[in-house]
């Protein structure tokens, strides 16, 4: 009687279990192929990101400065590094990439700067037209590059800065501010102040908690400020266009465009030099990828 009460529960339970396990096993299905459709849309999407990088290095490669060829492979038939050696030595490349360079890293350094003590006065002091300015500073994110050229020329040319580093560097900085301020001050608005009235009670000052307590919870914050304004300083053109004239003051951008002449463009100088200031940028965001990711996203949430 007990075996035949025992053999009975165990089929029922087998039947009861049954159809968990197919449902278990759908489950299984449908992550795999969900799993699958994002790592093939991810491997999609980074070919496509990829491939006119690639064009463009066959291009450099390719003698004769043909842009258009038959040969369809990424490393063509008798590549060579020609068009580098020649962007080398019959150009002041290198002098555009060094005025960049400088001209890039100080307005970093100084639009991060500036944003990170405007952000901190936005997010914990009240003073009176606070929420006006925020959004004085957002409206001018909405106005076309195109229009603020006419300002800032005339503010450098009233400064003495044409033709010089400081003008760039200021005209940048200008232009960077209103959005790396937006981006901090959203952060530090999640960091709780009970962390800075700790710090005053033991002794320390406003100035001082900001400086020990809040910068170094704020690096994923001041990193992507950093890489927003390098990124922008580095490839500017139409500001370097008005305010540069002597070509060895050029930026790069400005140093490429003079390999465009009227009637021929050297195309394997420009692929050539389009793939060398790659590298600076592709260094920057590696060394900065730990926190990029997490940056992207901090602030959006007020906890």
């Amino acid at each position: 009687m007990k075996d035949k009460l025992k053999m009975q529960v165990t089929s029922h339970y087998r039947i009861l279990r049954s159809p968990a396990r197919g449902g278990g096993k759908s489950q299984a299905r449908k992550k795999l192929i969900r799993n699958f459709l994002i790592h093939f849309g991810i491997i999609l999407f980074s070919i496509v990101c990829i491939y006119p990088l690639l064009r463009i290095f066959s291009v450099s490669i390719r003698p004769g400065d043909r842009v258009i060829s038959t040969d369809l492979s990424i490393i063509p038939d008798s590549a060579a590094l020609l068009s580098y050696a020649r962007l080398l030595k019959e150009t002041h490349f290198l002098r555009w990439l060094w005025n960049s360079l400088i001209i890039t890293m100080t307005t970093s350094f100084i639009g991060v700067s500036l944003a990170s003590t405007a952000a901190y006065a936005f997010s914990r002091f009240k003073f009176p037209g606070k929420k006006f300015a925020l959004l004085l500073l957002l409206s001018t994110q909405m106005i076309p590059a195109g229009m603020l050229i006419l300002p800032l020329f005339l503010m450098i040319m009233k400064l003495g800065l044409i033709n010089t580093y400081l003008g760039m560097i200021i005209a940048y900085s200008v232009s960077s501010l209103p959005f790396s301020i937006w981006i901090l001050k959203g952060y530090y608005d999640t960091i709780p102040r009970s962390l800075e009235e700790a710090a005053l009670v033991d002794g320390t000052s406003m100035i001082g908690a900001f400086y020990r307590i809040i910068l170094p919870l704020s690096t994923p914050a001041l990193s992507i400020a950093f890489l927003f304004n390098f990124t922008m300083a580095w490839n500017e053109y139409l500001v370097a266009r008005v305010v540069l004239f002597s070509s060895k003051q050029y930026t790069w951008t400005l140093g490429l465009f003079e390999l465009q002449g009227q009637f021929i463009t050297q195309w394997g100088m420009f692929a050539a030099g389009s793939m060398l200031v790659t590298i600076p940028v592709l260094l920057v965001f590696l060394y900065s990828s730990k926190w990029l990711i997490s940056g992207l996203t901090l602030g959006s949430v007020k906890g």
